[in-house]
């Protein structure tokens, strides 16, 4: 998988952390609290990815399963990242805060009036436009030095 070499610890075992000055970076418990959310975000979409998978037509199901595959993989390496003190979380969160916006506007121009529309919009208040806003206030924000 691409992303092994880039998050592999060093020799000794252990991840390397990186702040503003390239130093260790001491994360706060806002930052842990931040990270802790786009991990568990990304871990729960992985069953949701086979739920899809296994209830949608195929042609749908690989273009659900792909937009929130990408969206596990953005949030797990933001949050990831963030655990660790890792200053490089702009992009990801960046990436995850565009791939979210679409999926609550795709999930809301594709649901048909009803039960499924209210669903839709249920699943972007509650959850893909907070995350989204989450991952933008992140990807603009520059880690502060402690």
């Amino acid at each position: 998988m691409a992303l092994i070499p880039f998050n592999s610890p060093i020799a000794d075992g252990s991840y390397p952390r990186h702040g503003i000055s390239g130093g260790p970076a001491r994360i706060g418990t806002a930052r842990r609290r931040q990270g802790r959310i786009l991990t568990g975000a990304g871990l729960i979409l992985l069953p949701w990815l086979g739920y899809l998978a296994g209830t949608l037509p195929p042609a749908e199901a690989a273009a659900w399963a792909a937009l929130d595959a990408l969206e596990a993989v953005a949030l797990l390496v933001t949050g990831t990242r963030l655990l660790r003190g890792d200053s490089r979380h702009r992009a990801p969160a960046a990436a995850a805060a565009v791939l979210l916006l679409a999926d609550a506007c795709l999930d809301l121009a594709t649901a048909a009036p009803g039960t499924e529309l209210a669903t839709a919009v249920a699943m972007a208040v509650g959850a893909e436009l907070p995350l989204a806003g989450l991952c933008a206030v992140l990807a603009t924000h520059p880690t502060r030095k402690r």
